[in-house]
């Protein structure tokens, strides 16, 4: 697997064999547990896996958070979120309102509707997740990768977040 970026030219390192095969395993795991989750959440609440991901934001937070939080945290565009939100607000799960400590942030709060909505699903949710993920793994494996994960994420989100990343003009 090789690689350009746009603004420089000279190839990227290729992959190793084994760096490969552990990004395509990754990729494919991750694949195959979110899809698993989506109908689940589908079957059970009628919500996408991006909706769970921001009511259980809201429901498992410090309370209501802003847009821009909720977009870096489930790692999403600005326009798909607003558009997520308000399908989640049309529905009384959530509400939205101008942020009283800041006129240009938009907050976001989670009904008693959207918590019981989070409330039902749960179970379902991490039983899926226990089934596929978990159950193959032994302690020490959850340690393990739970300290892997962590720092790949980590790593990753040294980075700005998407949402202080500039936005691209449109051309005229």
């Amino acid at each position: 697997m090789t690689d350009t970026h746009s603004d420089d030219v000279r190839p990227v390192q290729p992959l190793q064999p084994e760096q490969l095969g552990t990004y395509f395993a990754l990729m494919e795991a991750v694949s195959l547990l979110q899809h698993q989750v989506e109908q689940q959440l589908r079957a059970e609440g009628d919500i996408s896996y991006v909706q769970f991901q921001l009511l259980a934001r809201l429901a498992h937070g410090p309370g209501p958070l802003t847009m821009t939080d909720l977009a870096d945290g489930v790692v999403y565009s600005r326009s798909g979120l607003t558009y997520q939100a308000g399908l989640l607000e049309k529905a009384g799960l959530i509400t939205r309102g101008p942020a009283p400590d800041d006129d240009r942030a938009t907050l976001v709060t989670l009904t008693g509707a959207g918590r019981a909505l989070v409330a039902r699903v749960l179970p379902g949710h991490v039983e899926v997740s226990r089934r596929l993920l978990f159950d193959p793994l032994t302690d020490d494996d959850v340690r393990h990768l739970g300290d892997i994960m962590t720092r790949v994420r980590d790593h990753m989100r040294a980075r700005p977040p998407r949402s202080a990343a500039p936005r691209k003009r449109q051309r005229s």
